[in-house]
This record gives C-alpha cells, structure tokens and sequence, in this order.
C-alpha cells in the first residue's frame, strides 16, 4: 500500500480520505488479499475475453498478403496463452507482486505490437498507427487493475501505457523512411497520414488523467475495503460474545444502541439451569469441567436460537434469554414455551453423549415468563451490555429456582401459558396447573408446571 509523507497528507488528506494503518491484523490482511486475487482472476478473464474479440475481429477482417510473416495472430496467441497461465495460478494462489508487475508490462507491450503492426500489416508508413482504434485498450488494460484494490499497479500499469505510447510516437516520428510530416490542423491529421503533435499529447494526457483519478479512488477505496473488512471480523469476534440479533442490531440500527436508552415491550423469558452442577464439577478437572458446559451450550443454544430465542447472558451452567425483547415478535410466549419443550424432549437424548449424559442425570430446570420487561443497554459507553429488567425478568428466575421445590422440570406462569396458547401454542406434554405460594412471590400464584419425565 503506497504510504504517503505527512507534509502531504495534511495537503491531500481530505482528498484522500483516513488513512489506513501501516500494520494490519493477519486475519483483515489475509481477506484484503483474498478479495485482491479475486479482482486479479477477474481482470484474466476479461483479458481473454478481449484477446478472444481481437482474434475474432482479425478472422472477419479483410486479410492483406504485403508482408511475409503476418505476426499479429501469433501476438494474441502469445497473449492468450500467458494471460492463461496466469489466470489458472491465480486461481490456484495469490499472484506475487513481481508476477503482477511482470503481467502489467507483458500487456502493454503485446498491446502495443499490435498496434505497431498495423502499419506492417496494411503497407502504410508508421504515422498510420497512431489512429488505429484499439489504442483505446490502453484504457481498458489501465482500469483492469483497478480490480485488485491498489493503486501501485494503476500507476505502473498508466506508466507503462505512457512510456509505451510515447515510444509509438518516437518511432512514426523517427522510423519513416521518407521523413516524418506533420499536420497543422486536424482535418488535415484526419485524412492522411501526417502527425498531430497535440492529438498524441492529449492521448498522453488522457492516460496520465486516468491513472491519477483511478489510483486516487483507489487510494480512497482500499481504505473503505480495510475498514469494511476489519468492521465484518470485528462482527464476527463479536457475534462469539453477543447473540447475533443483537450483534446485527448493533450493525444496522440507524442510531445503535446507546447506554441510559431503553424501550418496553411483551417478552418471554426463558431460564435454563442445570440442577447440582457445581456439586458435580468440584472434582473435575478445570479443563473437563469447561468442557462440560461448552458441550452443554452447545447443545441448548441452537435450539434457542431456532425458535427465534436470543441469549441474554450466560450465567455459569445458567442461559437466560428473551423471546420479543431484541426484535418485537407476535409469538414471544408460543416460541419460549416451544423452545422449552425442544430442549426437555433434546435433554432425554443425552445419555449417547459421556459428558451430557453426567448432566441428564442431575436435571434440567426451565421456566418461562412473559409480560412487560425493559430492553436497554448499561454501561459507560466504552464497555456496555444490552440487557432486559422489569418484574418479568425477576420472576423467571424465581421461577426456574422453585423447580426444586416442586422437583419439577420445567415451570411456566400460568399467564404466559396461556397468551402462548392464544398465540398458537400446542403443548406436547401436558402440564400440571397448580396455584402455589412462594418466598418473595405474591400468593396464589398460577402456575403450569411439567414434572421429570420418569427414567
């Protein structure tokens, strides 16, 4: 990436646009250039592409005898076969730069063979060239490097067209027998064969233009590919730590989610616990015991997530998470309750599974509630966390802790049953409907509860 002094970015920087750092993780690195290899596959096939065309147009052309060697077919030929192999190495692995570079000066030289060629081909003196129509393919084969994202290549690939040009012009100016001769207005540079000084310094010119504007937006644009680049890993890193609606709405939200702000909104809370696990884990390796409960949360997890669930937090062996909260739903209670019977009829499969099976045998304890909660983040700006509070909140964790006492495996409010009923809820497994008085819970509280299927 071209680095330019500080003198002048503090002249071209709002040109320019942020400067892109000097050093960049491997892994952003490693996409930069996955994507520049692409563009480099691109621009080969359309190389071919054109190569394919200048044959196609030489075939249908009119064929003319003055010279004994027509060498023009065996130039594309050349062309097509080297733009070949680098097109089957690109696809295999990254071009180095030097192969690049080479590729560059390869193109421009075959292009300008070409078009030398024509004076050769038609027995017409040198000057005749330089109004030949597949010079504009010089502009072609200086935007194609635009496809890999750097504007060194642009810049080598606009000298090379300039230097070459200007070798073209030397030669119908110095190789014609009978003296160069030069036009003095353009009608007459139309009609014959004389030079145009002015034509051929604005081709220069127009060559010279378009590399500077390609490889500032170049420039600009390789900035934006690193930045999009490192903002999608950053994602990726973050989704490993946040649910991944969260995440997304953290990425598409027009205002984002700011700490102090919240909104209310009917949820479903579901808690999910292991009963006894800490008692089971005192003796176990730190490793086993991580272990453990990664296959554990790797199991529940997806079943969550299938019913529209996103993970609140994980609390140890405990996962909280929310039905409605992140992204309103008219189902919030139907897909809590629907996620607690999958993950009930899962757990009664983990006996195939060492450490699953250890967890089967000390129980599962799940419950739902659904009502009004809070959903916000908190935090000091640097370090926030998305988050939901309210009485719902509250009594679902009550709730999953009174699975001791009604040595019961799942418990629902009888009001969340109900709304996830009326939203087309049908239970599997019948639950028990109990009114029960429990610490810290007003009295006479409904509840639907499902006891431990028996072994």
């Amino acid at each position: 990436m071209i680095s330019l002094p500080t003198r002048y970015r503090r002249w071209l920087g709002p040109v320019l646009g942020p400067r892109t750092t000097k050093t960049l993780p491997t892994q952003v690195e490693g996409a930069v250039r996955e994507q520049e290899n692409r563009g480099e596959v691109l621009a080969k096939i359309i190389q071919l592409v054109i190569a394919a065309v200048w044959g196609a147009l030489y075939l249908l052309s009119p064929q003319v005898r003055n010279v004994d060697i027509v060498f023009i077919p065996y130039a594309v030929g050349t062309y097509m076969v080297v733009n070949g192999i680098l097109l089957f190495w690109a696809t295999r692995r990254r071009l180095p730069n030097w192969a690049v570079y080479g590729s560059i000066v390869f193109d421009m030289t075959l292009l300008y063979v070409v078009i030398w060629g024509f004076h050769v081909l038609l027995d017409q003196p040198p000057s005749f060239y330089l109004k030949a129509p597949t010079m504009t393919f010089v502009f072609v084969f200086i935007v194609l490097r635009a496809l890999r994202f750097d504007p060194r290549f642009v810049l080598v690939s606009g000298a090379a067209a300039v230097l070459g040009w200007l070798v073209i012009v030397g030669y119908a100016i110095l190789g014609d027998p009978a003296g160069p001769r030069f036009a003095r207005d353009f009608i007459e540079y139309s009609t014959g064969n004389a030079i145009l000084p002015g034509a051929e310094l604005e081709k220069i010119l127009a060559m010279v233009l378009v590399t500077i504007t390609l490889a500032v937006a170049l420039y600009r644009g390789r900035a934006l590919l690193i930045s999009s680049t490192t903002e999608t890993m950053a994602a990726r890193r973050l989704s490993r730590f946040f649910d991944s609606s969260v995440v997304e709405d953290i990425r598409s939200g027009e205002n984002g989610i700011l700490p102090g702000e919240g909104r209310a909104c009917e949820a479903a809370i579901l808690n999910v616990d292991i009963r006894g696990f800490s008692r089971l884990i005192e003796n176990l390796p730190p490793s086993e015991a991580i272990e453990m409960l990664t296959d554990y949360q790797r199991r529940v997890v997806p079943i969550i997530q299938a019913e529209g669930g996103v993970i609140d937090k994980f609390m140890g062996d405990g996962i909280m998470a929310t039905f409605g909260a992140v992204r309103p739903s008219e189902t919030y209670a139907a897909d809590a309750l629907r996620a607690m019977e999958a993950i009930m009829a899962d757990a009664e499969l983990w006996d195939v599974h060492a450490h699953l099976a250890q967890l089967a045998r000390c129980g599962l304890g799940l419950s739902v509630s659904a009502g009004p909660i809070i959903f916000g983040a908190v935090g000091d700006g640097d370090r926030m966390e998305v988050t939901v509070i309210g009485a719902t909140v509250n009594l679902g964790a009550k709730l999953e802790k009174a699975n001791k006492i009604f040595q019961s495996q799942a418990i629902a409010t009888r009001a969340a049953f109900d709304t996830a009923v009326s939203q087309g809820f049908v239970a599997t497994r019948t639950p028990d409907f109990v009114e029960a008085d429990l610490d810290g819970l007003a009295s006479g509280l409904k509840l639907a509860v499902w006891m431990r299927a028996k072994d």
